[in-house]
């Protein structure tokens, strides 16, 4: 490995022993913060907790426009049922795995934590020539892009964003779709579980998970849907009663586990079985090529004496529970439609996403993203309108617009022309489905010019995320000579206002 890559490397390893999942970044920000501080630079946050991180520009380039280099401090914490993890206090041990970098168990926090370790080893690596930078962190991403939503236009000057965010080295990304969560709730009634009933522990895992934007299309398994479906399968055989029930962790990852504590007649356990049996056998044909880990099984009957909850078992009454199941049966999961302009590109997606029963009440959320508004719009209603069946109320967050590509930017062609003076090869231009910051902070600075890119990381938002690492060298010489040629660019341009003015001169003489 070489000494830049470690460098940054090392900066990542500090970065993922501080905890740091979503809406809880106030550690990393104070870290950053003391980072910044003892190198001698300027530092600032705003009220949500984002941070500026001011960097002079090199020797001759102070006065020069800064540029932005920005990513997010939060990352997705999701870990396998196997192992003891908890996100709020434990570090994540990135292990090398030949080219790749992992970690055990958990996801590795790559998105967006390589960001951050490639900012800090531009800011501290003397021998680069760049104008000023402004090294922009922002909290929340994952779970709503709230940083992004509060940034005030006085907080960055830069009309120049490098957002290290993408996650397929040789690709810029220009677009992204836009997106919005739905809350969904369900009042549930509860009663004591008759005593002729057994309880047992439906459980759904061992699925790959992954990114609902990134991943959606390529038609992995949703263990929501997988017991929701099973549930089906059990009512339309046997009086069922549902007792607790939930699955997802994160709204923008498709879900992995699932489980549900179901009361079914005492007479019915042997029924049971082999119907669980059998619909895990047509599971794994159904997805025999993408989730080879799938597994579906009953853990645990027992007579409601056995509690699992409270003293007196309770459940809840069998007209809920077939609503909670027709509710699950019928919110949509994958791609609704196709883009028509660009080849290959979702346009339109959903992921029902989590699902609890909490505070007497199941709570369901399913979260939309779509490049074009109206089918937002639409794929949204079609959700309302199912709510509304099973007499369920609905509500949604602020949402996020898309990010419109500029084939015409002026930083585009410039990103071009160096990665292909870099590397002798055309990088690739791509809109993704997935959410992307820059939609927001387009909105809200309307002068700015910004791409995405990224070193290569492979199954973000689940534990089998990786880092490529000999991507991660390729991206720092990128973006050595992409900051070089602003500094160059306007030396040259000084040159030639100096070559006029003398000329101007001497015809004067």
């Amino acid at each position: 490995m070489d000494e830049i890559t470690e460098r940054i490397l090392s900066h990542f390893r500090e970065v993922s022993s501080i905890p740091r999942c979503s809406k809880n970044e106030e550690k990393i920000a104070m870290w950053l913060k003391q980072w910044a501080l003892h190198h001698g630079f300027s530092v600032k946050f705003d009220s949500v907790n984002n941070i500026v991180i001011g960097v002079a520009g090199s020797k001759g380039c102070e006065y020069l426009p800064s540029i932005v280099v920005q990513g997010h401090m939060d990352m997705v914490c999701e870990k396998t049922q196997d192992i003891d993890h908890d996100f709020s206090k434990d570090y994540i041990v990135p292990v090398v795995d030949g080219e790749w970098l992992r970690a055990q168990g958990t996801t590795l926090g790559a998105d967006n934590g390589i960001a951050i370790a490639i900012a800090l080893a531009l800011a501290e690596d003397k021998g680069l020539k760049h104008p000023p930078l402004e090294l922009l962190f922002t909290v929340d991403e994952e779970t709503g892009l709230t940083g992004a939503n509060a940034l005030t236009h006085d907080f960055i000057s830069g009309e120049i964003l490098l957002n290290v965010d993408s996650e397929d080295e040789g690709v810029f990304t220009v677009g992204c779709a836009g997106g919005l969560n739905t809350t969904i709730t369900m009042p549930v009634d509860l009663s004591p579980l008759p005593e002729n009933m057994i309880t047992f522990n439906l459980v759904v895992n061992g699925l790959a998970g992954g990114h609902s934007g990134v991943d959606i299309h390529e038609g992995r398994a949703n263990a929501n849907k997988l017991i929701a479906g099973a549930l089906n399968s059990i009512a339309d055989r046997m009086d069922i009663r549902i007792v607790d029930i939930k699955g997802g962790s994160a709204h923008n990852a498709i879900p992995r586990y699932a489980q549900a504590i179901v009361a079914v007649l005492a007479n019915k356990q042997e029924e049971l079985s082999k119907l669980i049996s059998d619909l895990e056998s047509e599971m794994k044909s159904d997805y025999s090529e993408i989730e080879t880990g799938l597994a579906i099984r009953i853990e645990g009957c027992s007579s409601p004496s056995f509690d699992l909850q409270k003293e007196t078992m309770e459940s809840i009454g069998p007209e809920t529970s077939s609503r909670i199941i027709g509710l699950l049966q019928e919110l949509p999961h994958g791609v609704a439609s196709m883009s028509a302009d660009i080849e290959g590109l979702v346009e339109t997606s959903s992921n029902l996403a989590t699902i609890n029963i909490k505070d007497g009440k199941l709570v369901v959320i399913s979260s939309q993203r779509s490049s074009v508004d109206s089918g937002l719009a639409a794929l949204t209603s079609s959700i309302e309108n199912i709510a509304k069946k099973y007499g369920a109320d609905y509500e949604h967050n602020s949402g996020y617009p898309p990010w419109q590509p500029d084939m015409s930017s002026p930083l585009l062609k410039r990103c071009m022309e160096i990665y292909s003076s870099v590397f002798t090869k055309k990088a690739k231009i791509e809109v993704i489905h997935a959410g992307l910051e820059c939609a927001v902070i387009g909105s809200k600075f309307e002068n700015i010019d910004m791409i995405s890119f990224g070193p290569t990381i492979k199954n973000p938002h689940s534990p089998d995320e990786c880092l490529h690492i000999p991507s991660i060298r390729k991206i720092w010489d990128f973006m050595v000579v992409l900051l070089e040629s602003f500094a160059v660019m306007d030396e040259k341009k000084k040159r030639g206002k100096a070559k006029k003015k003398g000329k101007g001169q001497s015809s004067r003489s």
